[in-house]
């Protein structure tokens, strides 16, 4: 209910049908389940919907965003490597359990067919793809890095090693960020462990697949910009080959001269584009997401029109944010400290399904820490909501949630945000 004592439209957005290749697909999983604050606490039991529409007399449960934080999971002092600081065994219990209260399931081999049957009925078969979308942004060399924020190997491998207790072939899992360099930091640890997973990448780096685009007109991704200067890009083939997409964005503050306030699940595709920068001065799709540029609006997002593809929306099983350590802007050092933690870093896991409450959370974590002020840095989901996309809480004249709110959760009317400290 919202705060006007209303079941607003929002409630209603993913019990719509959802279009895939002339198919309607109505069987969309929602979970509900109650507020828990220690991971020894019993598993919620959720209610699954599927198949249903829903209607004025039934609206759909909140979405579940599952924010998991256990302070042993990092180490970093600042001077080595920060992706050799991280605690393999504690991120991979925190995936284990970020998993478990979102699905209400607590094995692996009941937790993944939750989550993959939201897209196929039977479930992952072998041979079916599974696309994880990374962010490395900062990732620019095949062999070395700069310390910049970048995707961490250790949640890739918690999930990787989940999925494989589930029955799935780790052959069949594609890592990738189609405009940037997968670097040796990266590859090495996970291939140390699952040698036939595969990369796809820039750099020439060694066996990394070389990315291809627009083999079906199916990723084709038309703009919707109000001025009509947007010319159409072509997604990555690996979504189209892929049967189920992981989107993994980090928690950062994105700043600098093209800024959207933040950068996290739906900015993560702007990797997924042949391009970013088109062919005209105002075909660059940074001058619609830029705040402060005269091409802004805050009723269009170019992030919605990509993320509406079939291909994402019809495919993503999962969104896992990355907040162990976080970014104070897109090409910053990793985040050590954090005012809302205690000085301790981030050292925390976000799980969801619904990628407008999931990033909605996220964000809200980014405007509490004081890094973004709330103006403008909830737009885009709005836009998002408004295409059927997700649930963002609040409205646009009083945006966000409050996710330091105790009990946890009680800070939201419209998603039910979970926080569980290991």
């Amino acid at each position: 209910m919202n705060r006007n004592g209303r079941f607003s439209r929002r409630k209603f957005l993913f019990g719509s049908a959802v279009t895939l290749g002339g198919a309607i697909l109505t069987w969309t999983h929602y979970l509900l389940g109650t507020v828990v604050t220690k991971a020894q606490e019993p598993i919620p039991t959720p209610r699954l919907y599927l198949p249903i529409v829903y209607g004025a007399s039934e609206p759909a449960p909140n979405p579940r965003v599952i924010h998991v934080r256990d302070g042993r999971a990092t180490n970093w002092d600042g001077t080595q490597p920060f992706y050799n600081t991280v605690d393999q065994e504690v991120v991979t219990s925190m995936v284990l359990t970020g998993l478990q209260r979102l699905t209400g399931e607590q094995s692996w081999p009941k937790i993944w067919p939750v989550l993959f049957e939201r897209i196929n009925p039977d479930g992952y078969l072998p041979g079916q793809k599974i696309a994880i979308k990374i962010n490395l942004n900062n990732s620019r060399d095949c062999e070395s890095h700069d310390q910049r924020i970048d995707a961490l190997p250790q949640p890739i491998l918690a999930l990787v090693s989940g999925m494989a207790a589930a029955g799935v072939q780790p052959s069949d899992v594609i890592v990738y960020d189609s405009i940037r360099a997968p670097s040796s930091y990266l590859r090495d640890r996970i291939r140390a462990v699952y040698p036939d997973l595969k990369f796809l990448g820039t750099g020439s780096c060694p066996d990394v697949i070389t990315p291809s685009y627009g083999m079906d007109p199916s990723l084709t991704v038309p703009f919707n910009d109000p001025y009509g200067n947007i010319n159409d890009r072509r997604l990555v083939n690996v979504l189209y080959d892929a049967t189920y997409v992981i989107n993994m964005p980090i928690i950062k503050r994105h700043g600098g001269d093209n800024a959207n306030p933040v950068t996290l699940t739906f900015k993560n595709h702007f990797g997924s584009l042949n391009t970013i920068v088109g062919s005209g001065e105002d075909d660059d799709l940074h001058r619609y997401i830029n705040t402060s540029h005269e091409l802004y609006r805050t009723t269009y997002s170019p992030f919605v029109d990509i993320y509406l593809n079939r291909n994402i929306r019809g495919k993503t099983v999962l969104i896992l944010g990355d907040g162990l350590y976080g970014g104070t802007s897109c090409c910053s050092p990793p985040i050590r400290s954090w005012a809302i933690f205690g000085s301790d870093a981030c050292n925390s896991l976000f799980f969801g399904v619904d990628p407008v409450a999931t990033d909605c959370v996220m964000a809200d974590l980014i405007v509490a820490e004081g890094l973004v002020s709330k103006a403008h840095t909830y737009d885009y989901l709005f836009c998002a909501q408004e295409r059927g996309l997700g649930t963002c809480e609040g409205t646009r004249d009083d945006p966000g949630g409050d996710p330091l709110r105790t009990p946890y959760g009680s800070g939201y009317e419209d998603i039910e945000y979970i926080r569980v400290d290991t």
